[in-house]
C-alpha cells in the first residue's frame, strides 16, 4: 500500500464530510418533518406555532450537551436558524421540500 500523502489525506477527509453533510441533510429534513406534523396537532388544538417554552428548552437542552469544537454561542446561532425555519415551514403549511 502506497504511503498517504498529504493530498490523499485532504480528500479522504472530505469525502468523511461530505457523508456527514449528507446525514445532517437528512437528519434535518427528518426534523422539519416532525415540526410538520406537530403543526398540525396544533393547527387542530388551535395552538399558536411558536412555544417561547419549548424553544428555550431546545436551545437549552443543545447547549449543555455540546462539547465542542463549536462553542455553544455557534450552536445557539445554528439551532436557532433551524428553529426558525421550522416555525416558518409549520406556518405555510406546505409540504414541499425545504429548500
Amino acid at each position: 500500500m502506497p504511503p498517504k500523502t498529504p493530498r490523499s489525506t485532504l480528500a479522504a477527509v472530505r469525502r468523511r464530510i461530505d457523508r456527514l453533510d449528507l446525514d445532517l441533510l437528512r437528519g434535518l429534513n427528518q426534523r422539519a418533518r416532525l415540526a410538520l406534523d406537530i403543526g398540525r396537532i396544533k393547527k387542530q388544538r388551535k395552538w399558536p406555532v411558536f412555544d417561547a417554552r419549548r424553544e428555550t428548552f431546545v436551545l437549552q437542552h443543545v447547549m449543555r450537551a455540546n462539547r465542542g469544537p463549536l462553542s455553544t454561542r455557534a450552536i445557539q446561532h445554528v439551532f436557532q436558524a433551524i428553529l426558525c425555519e421550522c416555525r416558518r415551514r409549520e406556518r405555510s403549511h406546505r409540504r414541499r421540500p425545504l429548500v
